[in-house]
Protein backbone atom coordinates (compact mmCIF):
# COMPACT_ATOMS: atom_id res chain seq x y z
CA UNK A 1 0.00 0.00 0.00
CA UNK A 2 1.21 3.22 -0.89
CA UNK A 3 2.50 5.61 2.26
CA UNK A 4 0.73 9.03 2.66
CA UNK A 5 3.80 11.70 3.20
CA UNK A 6 2.88 15.40 4.50
CA UNK A 7 5.83 17.75 3.79
CA UNK A 8 5.61 20.63 5.62
CA UNK A 9 7.52 23.68 3.61
CA UNK A 10 7.65 24.38 -0.10
CA UNK A 11 11.52 25.37 -0.32
CA UNK A 12 13.88 23.61 -1.61
CA UNK A 13 14.60 21.25 1.04
CA UNK A 14 10.75 20.71 0.67
CA UNK A 15 10.23 20.14 -2.69
CA UNK A 16 13.30 17.80 -2.69
CA UNK A 17 11.92 15.86 -0.29
CA UNK A 18 8.19 16.06 -2.03
CA UNK A 19 9.52 14.82 -5.28
CA UNK A 20 11.65 11.88 -3.57
CA UNK A 21 8.92 10.64 -1.65
CA UNK A 22 6.53 10.53 -4.63
CA UNK A 23 8.96 9.22 -6.88
CA UNK A 24 9.15 6.35 -4.26
CA UNK A 25 5.65 5.53 -4.68
CA UNK A 26 4.18 8.14 -1.65
CA UNK A 27 1.08 9.40 -1.81
CA UNK A 28 2.67 13.15 -0.97
CA UNK A 29 0.88 16.52 -0.11
CA UNK A 30 3.03 19.59 0.64
CA UNK A 31 1.98 21.85 2.50
CA UNK A 32 2.79 25.76 1.40
CA UNK A 33 1.09 28.89 2.78
CA UNK A 34 2.88 31.23 0.14
CA UNK A 35 1.29 32.05 -3.22
CA UNK A 36 4.24 30.19 -4.64
CA UNK A 37 7.02 27.40 -4.00
CA UNK A 38 10.36 28.27 -3.74
CA UNK A 39 9.94 31.81 -2.77
CA UNK A 40 12.98 32.15 -1.27
CA UNK A 41 14.81 29.78 -3.82
CA UNK A 42 13.85 32.28 -6.38
CA UNK A 43 16.16 35.21 -4.78
CA UNK A 44 18.99 33.26 -3.85
CA UNK A 45 22.06 34.06 -5.79
CA UNK A 46 20.78 37.69 -6.30
CA UNK A 47 18.30 35.60 -8.47
CA UNK A 48 20.27 33.74 -10.37
CA UNK A 49 20.39 31.01 -7.91
CA UNK A 50 23.66 29.31 -7.22
CA UNK A 51 22.24 25.28 -7.22
CA UNK A 52 25.23 24.06 -5.59
CA UNK A 53 29.10 23.70 -5.91
CA UNK A 54 30.92 21.15 -8.76
CA UNK A 55 33.40 19.80 -6.14
CA UNK A 56 34.33 16.21 -4.21
CA UNK A 57 32.71 15.18 -1.54
CA UNK A 58 35.12 16.13 0.68
CA UNK A 59 35.46 19.61 -0.54
CA UNK A 60 31.71 20.36 0.45
CA UNK A 61 32.21 18.75 3.98
CA UNK A 62 35.06 21.43 4.46
CA UNK A 63 32.89 23.98 3.29
CA UNK A 64 30.31 22.99 6.25
CA UNK A 65 32.16 24.36 9.15
CA UNK A 66 28.89 23.53 11.50
CA UNK A 67 28.13 19.69 11.92
CA UNK A 68 29.57 18.76 8.31
CA UNK A 69 30.17 15.28 9.35
CA UNK A 70 26.36 14.89 10.34
CA UNK A 71 26.15 15.37 6.23
CA UNK A 72 28.41 12.81 4.97
CA UNK A 73 26.08 10.04 4.28
CA UNK A 74 23.18 12.63 2.20
CA UNK A 75 26.53 14.00 0.61
CA UNK A 76 26.98 10.06 -0.20
CA UNK A 77 24.21 9.49 -1.74
CA UNK A 78 23.08 12.61 -3.64
CA UNK A 79 26.33 14.36 -4.11
CA UNK A 80 26.69 17.64 -6.14
CA UNK A 81 26.72 15.73 -9.38
CA UNK A 82 24.13 14.31 -8.58
CA UNK A 83 22.36 17.73 -8.37
CA UNK A 84 23.64 19.09 -11.57
CA UNK A 85 22.57 15.72 -13.39
CA UNK A 86 19.39 15.60 -11.97
CA UNK A 87 18.46 19.63 -12.45
CA UNK A 88 19.82 18.49 -16.44
CA UNK A 89 17.49 16.14 -16.41
CA UNK A 90 14.64 18.28 -15.89
CA UNK A 91 15.58 20.31 -18.74
CA UNK A 92 17.69 22.98 -16.98
CA UNK A 93 21.39 23.05 -18.39
CA UNK A 94 23.76 24.12 -15.92
CA UNK A 95 27.47 25.88 -16.25
CA UNK A 96 30.21 26.00 -13.52
CA UNK A 97 31.56 29.70 -13.10
CA UNK A 98 34.47 31.12 -10.17
CA UNK A 99 34.75 28.96 -7.77
CA UNK A 100 32.73 26.20 -8.90
CA UNK A 101 29.97 27.97 -8.40
CA UNK A 102 26.83 26.41 -10.64
CA UNK A 103 24.12 28.34 -12.12
CA UNK A 104 21.42 27.93 -14.76
CA UNK A 105 22.95 29.14 -17.90
CA UNK A 106 19.90 30.96 -18.04
CA UNK A 107 21.00 32.84 -15.07
CA UNK A 108 17.22 32.67 -13.91
CA UNK A 109 16.25 30.85 -10.37
CA UNK A 110 12.78 30.83 -11.95
CA UNK A 111 14.25 27.63 -14.40
CA UNK A 112 15.16 25.94 -11.18
CA UNK A 113 11.68 26.35 -9.33
CA UNK A 114 9.81 25.66 -12.32
CA UNK A 115 11.06 23.11 -13.17
CA UNK A 116 10.69 21.82 -9.44
CA UNK A 117 7.41 22.50 -9.74
CA UNK A 118 6.68 20.77 -13.41
CA UNK A 119 7.60 17.57 -11.63
CA UNK A 120 6.01 18.41 -8.81
CA UNK A 121 2.62 18.24 -10.98
CA UNK A 122 3.84 14.97 -12.85
CA UNK A 123 4.57 13.02 -9.40
CA UNK A 124 0.90 14.34 -8.86
CA UNK A 125 2.38 15.65 -5.35
CA UNK A 126 -1.03 17.90 -4.21
CA UNK A 127 -0.42 21.18 -3.03
CA UNK A 128 -2.06 22.37 -0.45
CA UNK A 129 -1.89 26.23 0.55
CA UNK A 130 -2.14 26.10 4.29
CA UNK A 131 0.15 26.62 7.17
CA UNK A 132 1.15 23.92 9.35
CA UNK A 133 0.58 24.45 12.92
CA UNK A 134 1.23 21.10 14.66
CA UNK A 135 2.06 17.68 14.24
CA UNK A 136 0.41 14.90 15.77
CA UNK A 137 1.96 12.18 17.42
CA UNK A 138 2.04 9.41 19.87
CA UNK A 139 3.71 6.60 20.91
CA UNK A 140 3.90 5.12 17.86
CA UNK A 141 4.78 7.84 15.89
CA UNK A 142 2.87 10.75 14.01
CA UNK A 143 -0.14 10.64 12.76
CA UNK A 144 -1.25 13.53 11.00
CA UNK A 145 -0.47 17.49 10.44
CA UNK A 146 -2.89 20.16 11.53
CA UNK A 147 -3.03 22.69 9.27
CA UNK A 148 -4.99 26.09 9.74
CA UNK A 149 -7.45 24.94 7.31
CA UNK A 150 -7.57 21.22 7.62
CA UNK A 151 -6.16 18.09 9.18
CA UNK A 152 -4.10 16.14 6.96
CA UNK A 153 -3.48 12.21 8.22
CA UNK A 154 0.26 11.16 7.52
CA UNK A 155 2.51 8.05 8.60
CA UNK A 156 5.46 10.19 7.71
CA UNK A 157 6.11 13.57 8.14
CA UNK A 158 9.32 15.68 6.81
CA UNK A 159 9.54 19.05 8.49
CA UNK A 160 11.89 21.20 5.87
CA UNK A 161 10.07 24.78 6.83
CA UNK A 162 13.40 26.54 6.44
CA UNK A 163 15.44 28.72 8.95
CA UNK A 164 14.47 32.04 10.47
CA UNK A 165 16.31 34.55 7.69
CA UNK A 166 14.39 36.50 5.14
CA UNK A 167 10.54 35.96 7.43
CA UNK A 168 9.02 37.68 4.12
CA UNK A 169 9.26 33.98 2.34
CA UNK A 170 7.68 32.16 4.95
CA UNK A 171 11.07 31.32 7.19
CA UNK A 172 9.06 32.40 10.43
CA UNK A 173 10.86 29.96 12.75
CA UNK A 174 6.91 27.90 13.04
CA UNK A 175 9.32 24.48 12.13
CA UNK A 176 11.33 25.07 15.43
CA UNK A 177 8.45 25.49 17.19
CA UNK A 178 6.85 22.56 16.24
CA UNK A 179 9.98 20.30 16.85
CA UNK A 180 10.07 21.70 20.54
CA UNK A 181 6.80 20.62 20.66
CA UNK A 182 7.75 16.69 19.89
CA UNK A 183 10.91 16.86 22.34
CA UNK A 184 13.60 18.13 20.00
CA UNK A 185 16.57 20.22 21.00
CA UNK A 186 16.96 23.85 19.02
CA UNK A 187 20.18 25.43 19.08
CA UNK A 188 19.74 29.30 19.03
CA UNK A 189 19.31 30.58 15.65
CA UNK A 190 21.91 33.20 14.48
CA UNK A 191 22.27 35.02 11.24
CA UNK A 192 24.97 33.27 9.04
CA UNK A 193 26.03 35.29 5.75
CA UNK A 194 24.24 38.23 7.41
CA UNK A 195 26.22 41.84 7.19
CA UNK A 196 27.76 43.30 9.87
CA UNK A 197 27.42 46.32 12.34
CA UNK A 198 30.36 48.37 12.80
CA UNK A 199 30.50 51.31 15.73
CA UNK A 200 33.05 53.31 13.35
CA UNK A 201 31.73 56.67 12.33
CA UNK A 202 33.30 56.22 8.81
CA UNK A 203 31.25 53.36 7.92
CA UNK A 204 28.20 55.48 7.95
CA UNK A 205 30.14 58.33 5.97
CA UNK A 206 30.74 56.09 3.55
CA UNK A 207 27.26 54.65 3.47
CA UNK A 208 25.99 53.66 -0.22
CA UNK A 209 29.90 53.28 -1.47
CA UNK A 210 30.76 49.86 -2.93
CA UNK A 211 34.05 49.09 -3.39
CA UNK A 212 35.07 46.73 -6.23
CA UNK A 213 38.17 44.14 -6.70
CA UNK A 214 39.41 44.60 -3.13
CA UNK A 215 40.55 42.17 -0.60
CA UNK A 216 38.89 41.38 2.77
CA UNK A 217 40.99 40.31 5.64
CA UNK A 218 39.07 39.67 8.94
CA UNK A 219 41.46 39.20 11.94
CA UNK A 220 40.54 37.86 15.40
CA UNK A 221 41.99 39.38 18.76
CA UNK A 222 44.94 37.62 18.36
CA UNK A 223 45.81 39.40 15.34
CA UNK A 224 44.87 35.87 13.29
CA UNK A 225 43.25 35.72 9.92
CA UNK A 226 40.32 33.81 9.75
CA UNK A 227 38.96 34.62 6.86
CA UNK A 228 40.24 36.42 3.51
CA UNK A 229 38.90 36.87 0.19
CA UNK A 230 38.96 38.87 -2.84
CA UNK A 231 35.68 40.92 -3.97
CA UNK A 232 33.32 43.50 -3.59
CA UNK A 233 32.31 44.79 -0.56
CA UNK A 234 29.45 47.78 0.49
CA UNK A 235 29.23 50.51 3.59
CA UNK A 236 26.18 51.02 4.84
CA UNK A 237 24.45 53.19 7.73
CA UNK A 238 24.57 50.05 10.08
CA UNK A 239 28.52 48.96 8.96
CA UNK A 240 29.19 46.95 5.94
CA UNK A 241 27.43 44.82 3.91
CA UNK A 242 28.00 42.95 0.42
CA UNK A 243 28.79 39.76 -0.92
CA UNK A 244 32.37 39.42 0.78
CA UNK A 245 31.04 41.03 3.83
CA UNK A 246 28.33 38.04 4.12
CA UNK A 247 31.15 35.50 3.17
CA UNK A 248 33.06 36.41 6.00
CA UNK A 249 30.66 36.46 8.38
CA UNK A 250 30.12 32.22 8.35
CA UNK A 251 33.90 32.34 9.61
CA UNK A 252 33.02 34.92 12.52
CA UNK A 253 30.90 32.40 14.84
CA UNK A 254 32.53 33.07 18.59
CA UNK A 255 30.95 36.53 18.93
CA UNK A 256 30.49 36.09 22.84
CA UNK A 257 34.43 35.26 23.46
CA UNK A 258 36.32 37.04 20.02
CA UNK A 259 36.38 39.99 18.43
CA UNK A 260 37.14 40.95 15.20
CA UNK A 261 38.83 43.76 12.93
CA UNK A 262 38.13 44.36 9.07
CA UNK A 263 41.14 44.92 7.04
CA UNK A 264 40.74 46.44 3.46
CA UNK A 265 43.25 46.29 1.21
CA UNK A 266 41.85 49.29 -1.17
CA UNK A 267 44.97 48.31 -3.96
CA UNK A 268 45.55 44.82 -4.12
CA UNK A 269 47.27 44.72 -7.33
CA UNK A 270 49.94 46.91 -6.32
CA UNK A 271 52.28 45.58 -3.48
CA UNK A 272 53.48 48.69 -0.85
CA UNK A 273 56.23 49.28 -2.93
CA UNK A 274 54.68 49.57 -6.39
CA UNK A 275 51.88 51.95 -4.77
CA UNK A 276 54.38 54.28 -3.29
CA UNK A 277 56.23 54.36 -6.88
CA UNK A 278 52.76 55.51 -8.31
CA UNK A 279 51.96 58.14 -5.24
CA UNK A 280 55.46 59.32 -6.11
CA UNK A 281 54.77 59.87 -9.59
CA UNK A 282 51.21 61.90 -8.95
CA UNK A 283 52.72 64.04 -6.39
CA UNK A 284 55.41 65.01 -9.16
CA UNK A 285 52.73 65.32 -11.74
CA UNK A 286 51.16 67.56 -9.60
CA UNK A 287 53.44 68.91 -6.98
CA UNK A 288 51.79 72.33 -6.92
CA UNK A 289 47.76 70.79 -6.39
CA UNK A 290 46.44 70.29 -2.95
CA UNK A 291 47.25 67.10 -1.53
CA UNK A 292 44.14 65.69 -1.15
CA UNK A 293 43.96 65.74 -5.18
CA UNK A 294 46.54 63.09 -4.84
CA UNK A 295 43.94 61.14 -2.51
CA UNK A 296 41.18 61.64 -4.68
CA UNK A 297 43.07 60.01 -7.79
CA UNK A 298 43.59 56.79 -5.14
CA UNK A 299 39.93 56.48 -3.76
CA UNK A 300 36.44 56.76 -4.66
CA UNK A 301 35.01 60.09 -4.12
CA UNK A 302 32.78 59.45 -0.86
CA UNK A 303 35.81 58.10 0.50
CA UNK A 304 38.49 60.87 0.55
CA UNK A 305 37.06 62.95 3.11
CA UNK A 306 37.25 59.62 5.76
CA UNK A 307 41.06 59.09 4.18
CA UNK A 308 42.12 62.62 4.62
CA UNK A 309 40.58 62.42 8.78
CA UNK A 310 42.38 58.98 8.95
CA UNK A 311 45.79 60.38 8.10
CA UNK A 312 45.20 63.71 9.80
CA UNK A 313 47.02 66.21 7.36
CA UNK A 314 47.13 69.52 7.79
CA UNK A 315 44.88 71.51 5.75
CA UNK A 316 45.60 73.67 2.65
CA UNK A 317 48.64 70.41 2.46
CA UNK A 318 50.55 70.61 -0.82
CA UNK A 319 51.66 67.95 -3.09
CA UNK A 320 55.51 68.61 -3.17
CA UNK A 321 55.16 69.23 0.69
CA UNK A 322 53.95 65.98 1.71
CA UNK A 323 56.65 64.07 3.89
CA UNK A 324 57.94 60.74 3.33
CA UNK A 325 56.24 59.69 7.15
CA UNK A 326 53.08 61.35 5.64
CA UNK A 327 53.48 58.99 2.01
CA UNK A 328 54.32 56.01 4.13
CA UNK A 329 51.09 56.74 6.04
CA UNK A 330 48.92 56.75 3.06
CA UNK A 331 50.52 53.33 1.60
CA UNK A 332 50.07 51.83 4.68
CA UNK A 333 46.23 53.18 4.92
CA UNK A 334 45.19 52.17 1.37
CA UNK A 335 46.81 48.74 2.03
CA UNK A 336 45.28 48.15 5.43
CA UNK A 337 42.01 50.43 6.02
CA UNK A 338 41.27 48.40 9.10
CA UNK A 339 36.85 49.09 10.65
CA UNK A 340 36.12 47.54 13.75
CA UNK A 341 32.79 45.38 13.74
CA UNK A 342 30.49 44.43 16.86
CA UNK A 343 28.36 42.02 15.78
CA UNK A 344 26.09 40.52 13.01
CA UNK A 345 22.76 41.91 11.75
CA UNK A 346 19.79 40.09 13.25
CA UNK A 347 19.12 36.72 11.98
CA UNK A 348 15.98 38.22 9.66
CA UNK A 349 18.48 39.96 7.47
CA UNK A 350 21.00 36.79 7.01
CA UNK A 351 20.86 34.68 3.84
CA UNK A 352 21.19 31.81 6.40
CA UNK A 353 20.26 30.76 9.41
CA UNK A 354 22.74 28.83 11.38
CA UNK A 355 21.75 26.93 15.01
CA UNK A 356 18.48 24.89 14.54
CA UNK A 357 17.73 21.44 15.38
CA UNK A 358 20.03 19.54 17.09
CA UNK A 359 21.66 17.12 14.95
CA UNK A 360 22.40 14.11 17.43
CA UNK A 361 18.73 13.73 17.60
CA UNK A 362 18.37 12.69 14.25
CA UNK A 363 19.40 9.74 12.09
CA UNK A 364 22.25 11.12 9.38
CA UNK A 365 21.58 7.94 7.30
CA UNK A 366 17.59 8.59 6.73
CA UNK A 367 16.96 11.99 8.51
CA UNK A 368 14.64 10.60 11.15
CA UNK A 369 14.25 11.73 14.18
CA UNK A 370 15.64 9.69 16.96
CA UNK A 371 12.52 11.18 19.55
CA UNK A 372 9.31 10.81 17.33
CA UNK A 373 9.07 7.73 14.60
CA UNK A 374 8.18 9.04 11.09
CA UNK A 375 9.30 12.04 11.77
CA UNK A 376 12.08 13.37 8.96
CA UNK A 377 13.93 16.32 9.38
CA UNK A 378 15.73 18.31 6.13
CA UNK A 379 17.62 21.64 4.73
CA UNK A 380 17.95 24.63 6.77
CA UNK A 381 15.85 23.83 9.71
CA UNK A 382 18.83 21.33 11.01
CA UNK A 383 21.88 22.51 12.96
CA UNK A 384 24.03 22.42 9.64
CA UNK A 385 25.19 25.63 7.67
CA UNK A 386 27.89 26.23 5.02
CA UNK A 387 30.03 29.03 3.63
CA UNK A 388 28.97 30.64 0.21
CA UNK A 389 28.99 28.87 -2.94
CA UNK A 390 26.19 26.90 -3.81
CA UNK A 391 26.75 24.23 -0.44
CA UNK A 392 23.52 25.68 1.43
CA UNK A 393 21.37 24.67 -1.19
CA UNK A 394 23.33 21.60 -1.55
CA UNK A 395 22.65 20.45 2.00
CA UNK A 396 18.92 21.48 0.97
CA UNK A 397 18.88 18.95 -1.97
CA UNK A 398 20.93 16.34 0.02
CA UNK A 399 19.00 16.02 3.23
CA UNK A 400 15.81 16.73 1.64
CA UNK A 401 16.39 13.73 -0.76
CA UNK A 402 16.88 11.70 2.11
CA UNK A 403 14.15 12.26 4.01
CA UNK A 404 11.56 11.57 1.15
CA UNK A 405 13.40 8.57 0.41
CA UNK A 406 13.25 7.67 3.57
CA UNK A 407 9.82 8.75 4.39
CA UNK A 408 8.54 6.78 1.21
CA UNK A 409 9.76 3.60 3.17
CA UNK A 410 8.14 4.36 6.44
CA UNK A 411 5.51 1.15 7.06
CA UNK A 412 2.57 1.31 6.72
CA UNK A 413 -0.26 0.37 9.61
Amino acid sequence: MSKSVVVIGGGAAGMMAAISAAENGAVVTLLEPNERLGKKLNITGKGRCNVTNNCSMEELLANVPRNGRFLYSAFSRFSSQDTMAFFEALGVPLKTERGNRVFPQSDSAFDISDALKRRLNKLRVRWERDRAVYIEADERGVQAVCGEKQRYAAQAVILATGGMSYPGTGSTGDGYRMAQELRHTVIEPVGSLVPLESNDVCCGKMQGLALKNVELTVLNKKNKAVFREFGEMLFTHFGVSGPLVLSASAHLRNWDKDTYRLVIDLKPALDEQKLEARILRDIAEQSNRDAEKIVAGLVPHSMVAVVLEKLAWPEGLKAHSVTREQRRALVELLKKFAISVTGPRPVREAIVTSGGIKVSEVQPSTMESKKVPGLYLAGEILDVDAYTGGFNLQIAWATGRQAGISAAETEGE
